[in-house]
């Protein structure tokens, strides 16, 4: 309610002067929270818009609520060790020194006809670097699908500038694929994740446990939602 009061406060006709008095009026914790509830906003808008799927009002609010408690966990070391912990001793590895870690998973909706694609970055100490998230509809093989996340996670790197990587895969099969070069079913995402390793001063894929893996497989499952 003090956020919303806030912003009805606010003068600004210009939406890059808006966003400025925003910024600098806004605590983190209070921007992150705006930020967050106006992308559900506008997921759900476009929703209805294209795809005439309607959400509640509270679905929305389930969402954003979830949303935030999950990335607290990411960014806050305490609430990462006790989820951890909840989870059954899952622990991240870090990667080698000098290079960034990129976890990758990916989702099936069992409801639709839908797929979602995650991953998550740190540094080689443990701090989030960045996310993303994409649903696809039409595409729900499992294989195909953990292929599309590492290219969404070479696409990511990219994002943040980064040029030495280690990317984390749970799917075995995938992992195998790109580094045989295989020519399967999702060859030609292989390809293009061969191509986009060529443009990285150091790239490894690797294959980890979905125990290892929590955050991207969060944030996938909670990109269904």
């Amino acid at each position: 309610e003090d956020i919303v009061q806030h912003l009805c406060m606010i003068q600004e006709p210009e939406p890059r002067g808006w966003l400025s008095v925003v910024l600098e009026t806004f605590q983190q914790e209070e921007l992150t929270r705006m930020v967050v509830t106006m992308w559900a906003i506008w997921y759900a808008r476009r929703k209805a818009i294209i795809e005439n799927i309607f959400q509640s009002p509270l679905s929305t609010h389930c969402f954003v609520e979830r949303f935030l408690s999950e990335l607290g966990s990411l960014t806050n070391p305490s609430a990462r060790k006790e989820e951890q912990h909840r989870a059954g001793g899952a622990r991240w590895a870090p990667p080698p020194t000098g290079m960034a870690k990129l976890n990758v998973d990916a989702a099936v909706s069992k409801g639709s006809n839908r797929g979602a694609i995650a991953a998550v970055a740190r540094d080689e100490a443990g701090r989030f670097l960045g996310a993303s998230a994409l649903v696809l509809t039409g595409i729900t093989e499992p294989e195909t699908l953990e292929a599309l996340a590492c290219r969404e996670g070479l696409s990511l790197a990219s994002d943040l500038l980064l040029q030495s990587i280690r990317l984390a895969s749970d799917c075995v099969n995938v992992v195998r694929s790109i580094h045989e070069d295989s020519l399967g079913p999702y060859g030609q995402v292989v390809q293009e994740i061969k191509a986009r390793m060529a443009d990285l001063h150091k790239c490894e894929i690797i294959h980890e446990g979905r125990r290892m893996n929590v955050d991207a497989h969060r944030l996938a499952r909670g990109a269904l939602s």
